[in-house]
């Protein structure tokens, strides 16, 4: 007789993050006597009866295996009526000792999200691409950007160190635009290239982004049902953080230096929230494993700071890399019923301190770097592109094999 094992569920949402708790009981058999064979005492089982028993043990895990994430699923529709489209996205800041600040982020999407390097020099006329309304500037310093659909700027750094991350939010409703109106308007796309543009500190841009001189307008992305809903992340070369988000159409801005760990979902106040949670649980016991955002912004908080503090530009720049590819999405991740998985897609490691900007692709083998002390960023300088279509590959330092190219337009409304 096997002992009787119980499984107890209980589930939960805690803020926008589902919970399910499993709690197990097992119930011994009695216990029998040993026998006694010539005064020694021998296990009633043999050897063949102890096999059998492990065997139907192994079956009953592997059965439970199998059902457990149908079980999950029921619950999620059970508590919260349907499974949504699941976005992942995470970014991680690192410091370490002698100003040693790296910022790693991945990208994370449902469909192909074709990617480009770019370099922008100074002195570049901008518009916000919404019309007569659209707010007008000139840029201030040059960037390293990568493009998406070459058509925004999802992520880059700039000449000074300053680094724009932009990633999937749900919960983002910006403020009604009017293009009839009084106030400029900015198109999301542009939305991180106008802070590489404009500032060299987080606290510069916190100043002027907090006066809320234009409204951030957002789209449906071309060919798509998707419309852009995303947050933006900043950090800078001494380390300061800020997270700027639209919820219920006001303009949230978080800035505090030890705003590290940012994911897509939820807003990042809820994600503060995680953080306290968790830190009442050591991560070298227990760390949740899944692919939610939740799971991977609890990874990402413990590993950035378990990795070594070094100024080692090799070591550092490697431990980073290892963080967001422990909380990234395996390439073509997919469950059957639940079609628009998101998977990582491209990853970089941004160098603050050396400014050195670090991309690696899912779909190729190397990592490369590009070295901005390197780049002529000087007004009369030109555009510069590099091509990351069909899968093209490089190694190591890249800044030579930019080509003069026309700028990509901004995508607007």
């Amino acid at each position: 007789m096997l002992w009787g094992l119980t499984c107890f569920e209980e589930a939960f949402v805690q803020g926008s993050t589902f919970i399910l708790r499993l709690n197990f009981s097992a119930k011994n058999p009695p216990q029998r006597k040993p026998q006694t064979v010539g005064g020694a005492k021998t296990n009633l089982l043999s050897r063949t009866e102890r096999h059998k028993k492990s065997e139907i043990v192994n079956s009953l895990k592997i059965i439970f295996m199998k059902n457990i994430f149908n079980l999950i699923m029921a619950i999620l529709l059970t508590v919260i009526g349907h499974v949504p489209e699941l976005k992942a996205c995470t970014r991680v800041v690192y410091k370490g000792p002698n100003n040693t600040v790296l910022t790693g982020r991945t990208m994370d999407f449902s469909i192909e999200i074709p990617a480009n390097q770019w370099i922008f020099p100074r002195g570049m006329k901008r518009s916000g691409e919404v019309g007569k309304n659209s707010i007008e500037w000139v840029s201030k310093y040059g960037s390293v950007a990568v493009s998406s659909w070459d058509i925004s700027t999802p992520d880059g750094m700039n000449e000074k160190g300053l680094v724009a991350n932009m990633l999937w939010l749900v919960e983002s409703e910006y403020p009604k635009f009017h293009k009839e109106g009084d106030k400029k308007g900015l198109a999301i796309s542009l939305w991180a290239q106008y802070v590489l543009d404009n500032f060299a500190t987080v606290a510069e841009a916190v100043e002027a982004l907090e006066k809320e001189s234009f409204s951030v307008v957002s789209d449906f992305i071309p060919g798509t049902d998707k419309f852009t809903t995303v947050h933006l992340s900043i950090s800078d070369a001494t380390g300061d953080n800020a997270i700027f988000e639209y919820i219920n159409g006001k303009l949230v801005i978080h800035h505090d230096p030890t705003y590290t760990v940012m994911t897509n979902d939820p807003i990042f106040e809820e994600q503060l929230a995680i953080t306290k949670y968790w830190k009442n649980i050591p991560g070298k016991t227990f760390l949740p494993g899944s692919v939610t955002a939740a799971d991977r912004f609890v990874r990402a908080s413990f590993y950035i700071d378990a990795i070594p503090q070094t100024d080692n530009t090799r070591v550092a720049v490697a431990s980073v890399f290892s963080v967001i590819r422990n909380v990234s999405v395996p390439y073509g991740f997919q469950i059957d019923g639940f079609p628009n998985l998101s998977t990582t897609r491209w990853r970089v490691v941004a160098d603050q301190k050396n400014l050195v900007y670090y991309f690696e692709s899912a779909l190729t083998p190397n990592t490369f770097w590009v070295d901005l002390k390197k780049i002529d960023f000087s007004e009369k300088s030109s555009v510069k592109k590099l091509d990351l279509s069909n899968n093209k590959t490089y190694s190591g330092e890249t800044s030579s094999e930019f080509k003069t190219a026309k700028a990509f337009k901004f995508i607007g409304i």
